[in-house]
């Protein structure tokens, strides 16, 4: 497989691996065209988890059905191997199960191959700012799952499990971390918890570091699995931290 051309552009990094051609061509054009440097193509798992190793991206675009290794075990090595790689899962088909496990192995974001050349290029530039990649709606459909115990299809029982510990977190650190829970975004949490975006970036990065969680991805599985938020029925705002 030969590599696409970098454009010398600003912008993250990017491998694209699906077992169409025409897909990875599509893909490579659109973020092209919007300053987004895609370094490598690959046509199957095996391939993408090598031209990352390689390539060392910012951001890998995989296919989750391809021959031979799929796109869920290719992103649980690459997120093994090269840990500050973001992965966004590709897929024709709109199934719980596969943004579940998608999310057990790592990934930052999930897309359907019919997304539009804007939100394309929107979600790779969102996923290396250290953002998930999911509406609030499904995030908290799919995390009560894991937090009542369902199977995860295909799960890496080598695949670390988010820091449990909640001590070091100030109680307005804990207070971001329930509404992240809940879906925020950063402008949602300033507007309820009436603080700067900047401030809220800094909370959120705080929380990041002591608990060491990848992304918001992991901070809402967290939420769920600490009892900040609680799995089924309406949920409601957290109590103002001081």
């Amino acid at each position: 497989m030969t590599d696409a051309p970098s454009t010398g552009q600003l912008g993250p990094r990017v491998v694209i691996a699906d077992d169409q051609e025409l897909v990875r061509t599509g893909f490579r054009m659109i973020l092209t065209a919007r300053g987004i440097d895609v370094v490598g193509e690959a046509s199957d798992g095996a391939e993408a988890v090598a031209k990352v190793l390689e390539h060392r991206p910012d951001v890998a675009l995989l296919d989750i059905r391809m021959p031979g290794m799929d796109g869920l075990e290719a992103a649980r090595r690459i997120l093994v191997q090269v840990p500050r790689c973001r992965v966004i899962m590709l897929t024709t088909f709109d199934l719980d199960h596969y943004v579940y496990a998608a999310l057990a192995a790592g990934a930052s974001g999930f897309l359907l191959k019919d997304v539009t050349s804007a939100h394309l290029a929107a979600a790779v530039r969102l996923v290396d700012t250290g953002d998930a990649l999911l509406a609030p709606s499904i995030t908290r459909r799919l995390i009560e799952r894991f937090a009542t115990g369902a199977p995860t299809p295909a799960a890496s029982t080598e695949a670390p499990a988010p820091h449990r510990d909640l001590a070091p977190l100030t109680p307005r650190e804990r207070e971001v971390l329930t509404l992240l829970g809940h879906g925020f975004s950063n402008s949602e949490l300033a507007s309820e918890l009436t603080l700067s975006e900047s401030t809220v970036k800094t909370h959120v990065a705080r929380i990041f570091a002591k608990l060491n969680l990848r992304d918001r991805a992991q901070a809402v599985v967290l939420a769920y699995e600490t009892g900040l938020v609680s799995p089924g029925g309406r949920q409601q705002r957290p109590v103002r931290g001081r």
